[in-house]
């Protein structure tokens, strides 16, 4: 080999020892910024990114997975920043429980304030976003996580890490409920109540042995079943929208069968629940009045209502989904 080879194998030697020390130094200071947080996710801003991503020769020997939030829209409730944020600090936390030794993905937050050359690099101009950094990515190729998938919250983004990166996020594990001194209390609580409460059992003064709360139970149960409050708790609907052309008015009612706000379930509920009432009313107080005069006045009173009920129902179904609904009369009446 000649003396020119040899010099040229020795600085080459050289640079892949020091990329080498680079990368292995951005690791440890990683592994550093990430035991000081209590979930394991790091904050960085424009600086700290580039120094992790952009001054670092390709590819790297990690990934980077990074949220992008925004303080001053944790008050809108339709973005669910705050909850989201939450979820990737579960996500994260119970990546670093199931992968102790984990040098390969460092999950990651940056706030718009402290870092809006970030977001205009990135291209990110609505929240709630998720972007994955590959080792061989750079800020233009990274991979963003699909909006429709932050319905599921932490499944959602743990199945996105998986499916991005291969590697095993295993098991979310999320806070208990309780702590460990407040179910110590509850237990204690419990303990001084129940001879109380098998007096009142036995001596039939308890609260579920009274007609009217069972009564309310049912109206209740039955308004819960037809105003598509689980649908609302599960899906986390808002109540309502703030208008986008009027930020000073608020939206109701959302035409489009894709989507159901609070409101609208409580409004149809509210009319569903007064027909239920109105028959029961008809089926089990009317008939025991004597005189017939008022059982039609009322009857008659009652058949209006629902139908004017129903028939709000119907159209408010017309004008969210776009279909009609209409009778069909038999051939032989026209």
């Amino acid at each position: 080999m000649s003396p020119l080879s040899k010099l040229s194998l020795l600085i080459l030697m050289v640079f892949i020892s020091s990329a080498m020390a680079s990368s292995d130094e951005r690791v440890s200071e990683l592994l550093s910024l990430q035991s000081r947080s209590k979930s394991g996710v790091i904050r960085l801003n424009d600086q700290s990114l580039a120094r992790f991503l952009t001054s670092v020769k390709t590819p790297r020997p990690y990934s980077i997975l990074l949220f992008f939030d925004a303080a001053q829209l944790h008050d809108k409730p339709e973005l669910r920043l705050t909850e989201l944020r939450n979820e990737f600090s579960i996500v994260s936390s119970s990546f670093l429980a199931n992968n102790p030794s984990n040098t390969k993905l460092f999950f990651c937050d940056i706030e718009f304030k402290e870092s809006q050359l970030t977001f205009s690099q990135f291209g990110v101009n609505a929240l709630p976003h998720i972007r994955l950094i590959g080792p061989t990515a750079g800020l233009k190729d990274s991979e963003p996580m699909d909006q429709g998938d932050f319905s599921r919250l932490a499944d959602s983004m743990a199945e996105f890490v998986e499916s991005k990166t291969k590697l095993s996020v295993g098991p979310i594990h999320r806070p208990p409920l309780f702590s460990r001194n407040q179910i110590i209390l509850l237990t204690v609580f419990i303990l001084i109540w129940i001879p109380f409460f098998l007096k009142k059992v036995i001596a039939g003064q308890t609260i579920l042995h009274d007609p009217k709360v069972w009564l309310a139970g049912s109206v209740f149960v039955y308004f819960f079943s037809v105003s598509g409050a689980m649908h609302n708790i599960i899906r986390k609907m808002p109540m309502f929208l703030v208008d986008r052309n009027d930020p000073s008015k608020l939206v109701f009612f959302y035409q489009g069968s894709g989507m159901q706000l609070g409101a609208e379930g409580f409004a149809v509920g509210f009319l569903y629940t007064v027909v239920g009432l109105l028959l029961a009313f008809t089926t089990h107080g009317l008939v025991r009045v004597s005189n017939v005069s008022v059982q039609r006045v009322v009857m008659i009173f009652a058949l209006l209502v629902s139908f004017l009920a129903v028939k709000q129902v119907v159209y408010l179904d017309n004008w969210k989904t776009g279909y009609g609904i209409h009778g069909f009369w038999p051939s032989s009446w026209n």
